[in-house]
């Protein structure tokens, strides 16, 4: 599988969080969302062809760079390098086997867990996850779905 899950499974992970003025932003926040903005449209022109190709990228660069100043806020670099290889160990786990991820050095953690996986009504393979992060003692928890396209790729359907 694709490392391509890895961003929108951070996607699902923080689009609930509220959103806070940008000009009381840090430096974290800021270059979370420059990077996020990034690394969503870079992501999202890997997906679907043509029209659809452009859509997403422009998606994925609004949604890399709100998702990228949340994270930003409260995870440092250590802890989006331990939660990617979370999630990638988790792309290819056993239904229903937790993957976590602990930075000993920001006190954050989390972890990813494969819930289940079938065929959709186009016929594509597709994982249910759900993701849990703690920062500071809250917890943030989301549940997203992920199908693979015939090249690879992954898109995010819920």
């Amino acid at each position: 599988m694709k490392n391509l899950f890895l961003i929108p499974l951070v996607l699902v992970a923080f689009v609930a969080s509220g959103c806070e003025n940008i000009q009381n932003s840090g430096t974290k926040e800021k270059i979370g969302g420059v990077s996020g903005a990034v690394v969503g449209g870079l992501l999202g022109s890997k997906v679907g062809g043509g029209s659809g190709q452009l859509w997403a990228t422009g998606a994925g660069a609004l949604l890399g760079a709100f998702i990228g100043s949340e994270i930003g806020k409260s995870l440092d670099n250590a802890d989006r390098v331990m939660l990617g290889q979370a999630n990638q160990r988790a792309q290819t786990a056993p239904i229903g086997e937790t993957v976590s991820w602990n930075n000993p050095d920001s006190g954050h953690y989390g972890t990813v867990t494969p819930v289940r996986d079938g065929e959709s009504s186009y016929g594509r393979y597709c994982r249910e996850y759900e993701q849990v992060i703690y920062v500071g003692g809250q917890q943030e928890t989301a549940v997203g779905t992920a199908c693979q396209n015939s090249d690879g790729t992954w898109e995010v359907v819920d």
